[in-house]
């Protein structure tokens, strides 16, 4: 006679279905008639929980790589938010610069870096939220203000005060925008 132990099941890709089965047999295996119930009820129970245990840390696994995951897909937050400024800072300095003519080759390498800035971020995930003409969606855009209009619908973006940029699909900021509320109503 041959003594095999048996061993415990491998805890790396544990379903429910699996779970239920193993319960299953290890019930089927003990429901003999054995004047030993109390033993068998024991062990059961024992099986049980050790199969909790197993499906349990095998959550606790996948919950683990899933927030590790997670934090290195958006480890560049803080650096993507403070770079944002600068750019608007760029952009700020192209619009005042574009009124003047004497300007023009300094103007020209402003607009380069900005540009250069931006596609370096979208390289890195990071992308500018269109919101002009686009309803209004408190995800993406914060209303400065609402006014009416004649050329947008209501509850519409009409006007784009500051732009707003995602990371992946998380908001870094939101667009500062003007919605509109449709035409006035005495027209």
């Amino acid at each position: 006679m041959t003594n095999e132990k048996r061993q415990p099941e491998s805890t790396e890709n544990i379903s429910q279905e699996a779970f239920a089965e193993q319960l299953e047999q290890a019930a089927s295996e003990l429901s003999g008639d054995n004047p030993s119930g109390s033993l068998e009820e024991q062990l059961l129970d024992t099986r049980k929980q050790h199969l909790l245990a197993v499906a349990e840390l095998e959550n606790f696994r996948k919950r683990s790589r899933q927030m590790t995951q997670e934090q290195i897909k958006y480890a560049s937050l803080p650096l993507m938010s403070e770079t944002l400024e600068a750019v608007d800072n760029l952009q700020r300095a192209v619009d005042a610069a574009a009124d003047d003519a004497s300007s023009s080759g300094l103007l020209e390498g402003v607009n380069m870096v900005a540009s250069q800035l931006l596609t370096i971020l979208a390289s890195h995930g990071c992308k500018k939220i269109e919101s002009l003409g686009k309803p209004f969606d408190p995800n993406l855009h914060q209303a400065v203000q609402m006014q009416p209009s004649h050329e947008f619908p209501a509850n519409t973006v009409m006007m784009e005060l500051r732009a707003g940029y995602q990371l992946h699909d998380r908001v870094i900021r939101p667009s500062q925008v003007f919605v509109s509320t449709g035409p006035e109503a005495g027209e």
